[in-house]
């Protein structure tokens, strides 16, 4: 994707080669900058305070926190301890346990001094395969686009529900639920975004609405609870989301008001996709409602919202009396049975078992975890 025209990822080296920068997303939309990562606690930070979020993203920046700390200490024990400490970070995006995994079974068989130049290699792998993947994701996600154009018989703009930000910052590029509204734009097809403020952090409001007006496409922000009057009216053609987990049976763990909107959607008739990479599925979980653990964050940001003053300044305003308790589960679960059609690089299919290894064959002979 480009800002101000300069092809930009999310997360990249920085011209020094070792040092990782990423867009700090806790300041959009009000100021664009770039924060340098150098340590494995730094890119802990990063994921913890939510300077990067989306799952796939989050999964790559851990990838290069276990690059950054292999280049400080390549033992045993600092790949254990940081492994441990970015894992401990968000629990419930499975990319990130993934990303883990993946780069500590690599470099563990490794001697120590060959750790560094190993972790750098597969971390930046990780970031192209995630491009690959929502690449694919966009193209896959074109052809729904296109037939609800031709469906309304292109005489109006195909009208899209998103909620919380599943576009190009929530990944290394393109995104998973925004690229196929990207590319159905950059086809020639009409297309308009209803963009959920997605509370409490709204990140549909701050970060789904910036990529959009950066892109050109054409969006409108509601606050969450306009979801269900909008598709009462007929205004939602067709609802699109992101995960950070979707178990093997396929229900989505997506952010907290995902699951109103499906069963709205459900109400009103109006399909219902999930845009995932394969790396989201957790394929050791069946029961979500068990299995799933749904990160409770801070309740300051429920009490209160941040936002720029008009002397461009930034400000947290308390908006809940100061005794009152509050709770913020960040996250819910879309049971299966809401979902029309999950969105994988691999192609379409319905959101069960059976569709998904129709999919990935290759995990037929894998028994559960």
């Amino acid at each position: 994707m480009k800002i101000d025209g300069v092809p930009t990822r999310s997360i990249a080296l920085a011209a020094d080669g070792w040092a990782v920068e990423v867009i700090d997303q806790t300041l959009l939309p009000h100021a664009f900058a770039k924060r340098r990562l150098e340590t494995a606690e730094a890119a802990a930070e990063a994921i913890r305070v939510m300077r990067v979020r989306g799952a796939p993203l989050i999964g790559a920046t851990a990838a290069y926190g276990l690059a950054l700390a292999m280049r400080t200490d390549p033992s045993d024990a600092a790949l254990e301890h940081a492994a441990q400490m970015l894992v401990a970070t968000r629990p419930t995006a499975i990319n990130l346990r993934w990303a883990v995994d993946d780069m500590t079974a690599r470099l563990r068989p490794l001697p120590p001094g060959e750790r560094a130049a190993a972790a750098y290699r597969r971390a930046a792998e990780i970031c192209d395969e995630d491009v690959a993947i929502n690449t694919a994701i966009g193209s896959h996600g074109l052809d729904l686009i296109r037939a609800a154009w031709q469906a309304a018989g292109r005489a109006r703009p195909v009208n899209v529900l998103t909620h919380c930000n599943a576009g190009w910052l929530a990944t290394v590029d393109w995104g998973t639920a925004l690229a196929p509204i990207y590319m159905a734009h950059d086809a020639g097809i009409p297309v308009h975004v209803w963009v959920d403020e997605t509370r409490p952090r709204n990140q549909g409001a701050a970060l789904t609405a910036w990529e959009l007006g950066r892109h050109g496409v054409a969006h409108t922000v509601v606050v969450d609870n306009a979801g269900g009057h909008l598709m009462q009216h007929g205004l939602v053609d067709l609802c699109l989301v992101g995960t950070d987990r979707t178990t093997s049976r396929g229900d989505v763990c997506n952010k907290v008001g995902t699951y109103l909107k499906a069963l709205a959607a459900r109400d009103n008739d109006v399909p219902f996709y999930v845009a995932l990479p394969g790396p989201t599925i957790d394929w050791t979980l069946e029961d979500a409602l068990s299995g799933i653990p749904i990160e409770e964050r801070d309740g300051r940001e429920v009490s209160h919202v941040i936002g720029c003053t008009d002397d461009g300044r930034m400000a947290a305003v308390r908006i809940t009396p100061p005794d009152s308790p509050v709770a913020n589960h960040a996250f819910d679960v879309t049971p299966a049975r809401l979902v029309t059609a999950l969105i994988t690089e691999r192609g379409v299919c319905p959101a069960t078992r059976e569709g998904l290894l129709s999919l990935y064959p290759e995990r037929h002979n894998r028994p559960l975890a």
